[in-house]
């Protein structure tokens, strides 16, 4: 049998332990008070941009942040790595990972995806690809992974293919095509796709892509490398790193998943797993592996990272735990959603199927919603005049599209509504009856005024 690196791996002897869930289950009182910190009054149904942490979570970052205060050698040297590698374990668990050696925790899905783009980025470098070879991405990634691929991979002379996403979307197999035409053209003139990435839940707009099914197709097609930016999935859906088979899967664990900024888990495939993936802040550990690179980067705070056991508990005190409260999220997200369209006349972005915590739903045509800057200026009315924090999305009308419409006119806007443990059905009629009565009083979106 190998060696097994007590800083990197399990202990032969480690029982494998269900999760144990309380008996008595966390009353709503219990709920307002863990997230009492929130400003009073303010509609927050915004979850999906920067998560929420409890106050039990939080106290128990405090505790771990004053012992490093207290003696800062023995909380180095006899604490940081057993309870990083604690919280690792965890994380194993939760997304069914051969191997605690697969799991790193790193700040957020952005430092996940220099990890991956910097490795590609030296192989075009160092000639190990042509230049003429490619990376595949959706249109509609995140902006810092597309500033990402811009760094380390076009700049070494890589290309980019980018794959349109239908949206509104009204099925998997619309997207599984585009994605099909997309590797067409980026393996023209004999050229290779060296990797590609796939969100497994886009973030503007928000949609759940077919993630086991675009990792099988590039697994047909001969595709080097599969990457999925899953920022937005632990804590929303089922997260399974050995169903889906991408050799590299991040998610944030701060936006669903209760912890506070910022952290988050990449799994690397270990069947996959190479000497060339570095964590791009080079410290003491560097050459030890990417687990023990990413547990130590100098002097930080790593709380963040120490308090995963703390989020399991509390996630426990809900009935069904972690999936019980994924389920009845979508079930209220799917609901909120479905009242506003009803109350506004418009539509969903996508079918419930196609959605997790989050759900797109249009906003009256009445608003004249027709630009980035008139999304932005109705963002900021909801909050400095309504105290409804949502995201706008501005859909851009495609030439020889009719797109959807509602009584007045094509529909070129769309909330992106949240909802976690601590919302409420007030928050979405706030929103509601907000969006109401801008279109009763005839303005439009560049009509309105913040004081």
């Amino acid at each position: 049998m190998e060696h097994e690196d007590p800083r990197n791996g399990e202990s032969p002897h480690r029982s494998s332990k269900k999760p144990k869930f309380s008996s008595n289950y966390i009353p709503e009182s219990e709920i307002r008070d863990e997230f009492s910190h929130h400003q009073p009054r303010v509609a927050r149904i915004n979850n999906g941009s920067f998560g929420s942490c409890p106050g039990s979570v939080l106290a128990a970052q405090g505790r771990w942040q004053l012992q490093f205060l207290r003696q800062p050698d023995a909380f180095y040297f006899n604490t940081l790595r057993n309870g990083i590698t604690a919280s690792r374990m965890i994380i194993k668990d939760l997304i069914n990972a051969d191997h605690v050696d697969e799991v790193s925790l790193v700040d957020n899905a952005t430092t996940a995806a220099a990890i991956v783009l910097q490795q590609i980025g030296h192989s075009f470098a160092e000639g190990k690809f042509k230049k003429s070879d490619t990376v595949l991405m959706l249109h509609c990634a995140f902006q810092a992974v597309k500033k990402s691929i811009q760094a380390y991979v076009t700049r070494a002379g890589g290309s980019v293919v980018e794959v349109r996403q239908p949206f509104p979307v009204n099925s998997e197999e619309e997207i599984i095509s585009e994605f099909k035409k997309s590797i067409t053209e980026g393996k023209s003139n004999g050229r290779k796709i060296r990797l590609a990435i796939i969100d497994h839940i886009t973030s503007m707009p928000s949609v759940v892509i077919p993630v086991k099914e675009l990792v099988r197709v590039c697994r047909e097609e001969g595709i080097d490398q599969v990457f999925v930016d899953a920022a937005h999935a632990i804590g929303s859906l089922k997260v399974d790193v050995k169903e889906i088979g991408a050799d590299f899967y991040v998610s944030n664990l701060h936006k669903w998943f209760f912890c506070p900024l910022s952290v988050a888990f990449l799994h690397c495939k270990k069947a996959n797993a190479s000497s060339d993936v570095h964590h791009p802040v080079v410290s003491h550990e560097y050459g030890n592996g990417l687990p023990i690179e990413s547990s130590w980067i100098g002097t930080r705070d790593y709380s963040s990272q120490l308090v995963i056991p703390a989020v399991l508990e509390f996630v426990n005190r809900f009935e069904g735990g972690i999936e019980g409260i994924m389920e009845r999220n979508h079930e209220q997200v799917v609901k909120m959603g479905k009242m506003l369209a009803e109350s506004w006349g418009t539509n969903l972005g996508s079918p419930p199927e196609m959605c997790t915590a989050m759900i797109m739903v249009g906003v009256p045509s009445r608003l004249c919603l027709n630009s980035e800057e008139d999304a932005s200026r109705l963002r900021s009315y909801l909050r400095d005049c309504h105290e409804v924090e949502v995201p706008i999305f501005y859909q851009v009308p495609k030439d020889g599209e009719d797109g959807v419409r509602d009584n007045d006119g094509c529909i070129t806007g769309y909330v992106r509504i949240s909802h976690q443990v601590y919302n409420t059905l007030d928050d979405y009629e706030k929103l509601r009856d907000a969006i109401n009565q801008i279109v009763k009083d005839g303005k439009t979106c560049k009509m309105l005024c913040i004081e």
